[in-house]
């Protein structure tokens, strides 16, 4: 991936002052004479990538905890723990994905599947192995997946991993409509017929 270079927005200047009288010089030479002030490139301070991730990581997880309230108020039998930790990408800080909630459901052929909800910045190919995604795009975007999770073999302590034995992939679902993504998480959390019936009518 392309190195990056951040630099910090600049805050609002305030209103410029009236303008300097320039009508005198005009009409005795015909020429406009600039300030030298007028010709300096404004000046701009660069990030570090750590202040970018830092940057990063607070937006999504406002926007996980943002997230999560909706979850938590569409019924009240309906109801996730708030498990919010960010991730954003060594090599682009500006990019980065949100846990959002963790729960278990049932389907059809696996009983107690543990399954994590995101918010990712940005979209990509999700992947079984460490790298976890795979063809990434650099422009912003958003994309909302859920996993299937099962604990790793290798690593102390245990970090959980994709279960492939679920959908093949692991994957539940992806998507890059918010909507969509509601009604799926609120699918998993329904444990009744009428409460999946509810979720169902979501438009």
């Amino acid at each position: 991936m392309a190195m990056f270079r951040y630099y910090a927005a600049k805050a609002k200047a305030p209103a410029p002052a009236a303008a300097k009288a320039i009508h005198t010089n005009f009409l005795r030479t015909g020429r406009i004479a600039r300030e030298a002030e007028d010709w300096v490139e404004e000046e701009r301070r660069f990030l570090t990538y750590s202040e970018v991730a830092a940057r990063t990581g607070m937006r999504l997880e406002n926007a996980g905890r943002t997230t999560h309230q909706r979850l938590n108020s569409f019924h009240r039998m309906i109801r996730f723990p708030e498990i919010i930790f960010h991730r954003t990408l060594a090599q682009a800080p500006h990019l980065g994905y949100v846990h959002v909630t963790a729960s278990k459901a049932d389907f059809a052929d696996h009983k107690d599947v543990t399954w994590g909800f995101y918010i990712a910045n940005f979209s990509a190919e999700i992947t079984a192995d460490e790298t976890f995604f795979h063809r990434i795009s650099p422009r912003y975007s958003r994309m909302y997946f859920a996993v299937a999770m099962k604990p790793g073999d290798t690593a102390e302590p245990r970090r959980p991993v994709l279960d492939r034995e679920v959908r093949g992939t692991g994957v539940l679902f992806k998507t890059a409509d918010p909507t969509t993504a509601l009604r799926n998480v609120l699918m998993l959390g329904a444990r009744t017929a009428d409460l999946r019936r509810i979720v169902a009518a979501i438009g």
